[in-house]
């Protein structure tokens, strides 16, 4: 593996806090997304404490983060994905997959994995990762076969849409029953969620409360296969009228927001931008007409922050943040804003670099900055954030973005992550982006965020789903069915901003909605909606899955 770091004998240290790449090449050998089918991802939250300020004294303060890549290279074997590369960070380690992503944090671990990855496989193995390395609070007499300890969850989440070829998945993933039964075998007092038409496209959700429990080893009696399964629960829009008591989050929990954008039937010509013959065509009339070249100012703020080698003291980036032409040393780091590109200009006689004719990171690169990707969280807004990007052999792509604060914003110390998984194959196209960047600390409304998404891939249709923790972390609120407060309009939950943004979500440009489903969960309040162009004349939404 090939370690792209800062090194240590480097004069100029790099800023506290700066996000580090490692890239490893062994993983990205032979990798083809010829025979890519499902795009929608298996998403699964494991929170082993409410926040990283509240972690147990026997996980010291690194949580999660202090574990090992090779632990968690073993746990995505079971997976059957690998590590393409990693950026690391103060406060979440963001790993860059063959089939998604990966995002590690003190308390909590998230991990997205599309195609006929076995992601609930893993899940054994990461529980005892938690436990054996991390130092979690678990059971030592777990139930699960196989596994010497179990840690216990705070809470779990796993979700994901309706797969387009639900017959070609493997293990627990060919139904959501399954894969709801699977869960039901390791965690007590689940939740299982149908949220969408079942006719049309749906989002299925399974989570926990707080402290979750594992599932005890001795069978009940009169259950089937020795373990009672969820029912799932199908979501519709729900009476203004009706009046619910919600149980608000922990004070710790009231910042957590999740924005995922599902996007299926990509406009071809927006789809383009993701094939590697397009993108190299793009990368060969930038490189020869000079037309990207690095801002001097950042130029020189990169000086401090990004100069790289391969593992072996060799410089693979000059002190101005350039790279020099050759396979082994093209500045995969750099912070690909179309503000800040990075390519530098060329003379005439200067070949065309190889490593922007193939797979890789590098043309990566090139399609975050081309396609209006690097500017959802812009270089000037967040100087210190880092996107890793690849491109597939040969179509497909994949990013992911890690986000501080912004400069000179001292209220969020928290560091975000953006994750972005494009299939642009026309009987099979589909992308998503999700995020937790607070809407808050954008400066805009989620709607904002939402059409400069949809602007990049143009879908005949998308879904979009809001997963907020409840504003109020101290008391009950009366609510009604749109999450506003019941009696005098003020209050925590609801209100003004609230609002706001449901009605901004309403209008997104050049598309209509068809669907709008709200709940309210344990100390989180869900919005489901569902869009399709207003010149969309496909036909009906591929369900591909009609059971569950």
């Amino acid at each position: 593996m090939v370690n792209i770091e800062i090194p240590k004998h480097y004069t100029y240290s790099p800023c506290e806090g700066t996000p580090h790449l490692t890239i490893n090449k062994n993983a990205t050998v032979d990798l083809d997304s010829s025979n890519a089918f499902e795009g929608p991802e298996k998403l699964l939250e494991l929170w082993f404490s409410a926040s990283p300020s509240s972690l147990p004294q026997t996980a010291g303060p690194s949580g999660l983060k202090a574990v090992s890549a090779d632990e968690w290279k073993e746990m995505l074997d079971l997976v059957n994905c690998k590590v393409l590369s990693t950026i690391e960070s103060e406060h979440v380690d963001a790993y860059l997959l063959s089939e998604s992503s990966m995002f590690v944090f003190p308390h909590k671990l998230i991990l997205k994995t599309c195609g006929t990855t076995t992601l609930l496989h893993g899940l054994p193995k990461m529980l005892e990762i938690a436990a054996l390395s991390a130092g979690f609070p678990h059971a030592p007499a777990c139930p699960l076969k196989g596994i010497p300890a179990a840690a216990t969850p705070y809470r779990v989440f796993y979700s994901r849409k309706n797969f387009l070829f639900p017959d070609k998945q493997r293990g627990p993933h060919r139904s959501w029953r399954d894969e709801v039964r699977y869960l039901d075998k390791m965690f007590l007092g689940g939740s299982a969620y149908m949220v969408g038409k079942m006719n049309g496209e749906h989002w299925y959700l399974y989570l926990t409360g707080p402290h979750t429990e594992l599932t005890p080893p001795q069978t009940p009696d009169g259950v089937e296969d020795g373990y009672a399964t969820t029912k799932t629960t199908m979501l519709n829009v729900p009476s203004p009228s009706a009046g619910s008591y919600v149980n608000v989050c922990r004070p710790e929990e009231t910042r957590d927001e999740t924005l995922e954008v599902l996007m299926t039937d990509l406009d071809p010509e927006n789809a383009k931008q993701f094939y590697l013959d397009h993108a190299s065509a793009v990368a060969e009339g930038q490189f020869y007409q000079g037309s990207l070249h690095s801002n001097e100012t950042t130029g020189e703020q990169t000086t401090t922050m990004t100069t790289l080698t391969n593992g072996e003291g060799v410089i693979l980036t000059n002190g101005n943040g350039h790279a020099a032409h050759s396979s082994a040393d093209f500045d995969v780091f750099s912070n690909t804003s179309s503000e800040n590109g990075e390519f530098p200009s060329s003379d005439e006689d200067e070949p065309f670099p190889t490593e922007l004719t193939t797979e890789g990171h590098a043309l990566g690169s090139v399609v975050s900055n081309a396609c209006g990707l690097a500017d959802v969280y812009p270089a000037s807004r967040y100087p210190d954030s880092r996107i890793d990007a690849y491109l597939f052999t040969p179509c497909g792509f994949s990013a992911n973005g890690v986000i501080p604060g912004p400069a000179g914003d001292k209220s969020t110390g928290a560091t975000h992550y953006f994750t972005v998984h494009v299939t642009p194959e026309p009987h099979c196209s589909y992308a998503s982006f999700e995020t937790n960047v607070p809407c808050r600390q954008t400066g805009r409304e989620t709607a904002e965020v939402v059409e400069q998404v949809v602007n990049i891939f143009r879908p005949g249709r998308f879904s979009v789903t809001l997963f907020e923790a409840t504003a109020n972390a101290r008391d009950n609120v009366m609510v009604d069915g749109y999450g506003k407060p019941l009696g005098n309009g003020a209050g925590p939950v609801g209100g003004a901003s609230t609002a706001k943004r449901s009605a901004g979500m309403e209008c997104i440009k050049g598309y209509r909605r068809i669907d709008r489903i709200v709940h309210d969960l344990d100390g989180y309040d869900l919005v489901f909606r569902y869009y399709e162009r207003d010149d969309w004349k496909g036909g009906a939404p591929r369900i591909g899955e009609v059971r569950f």
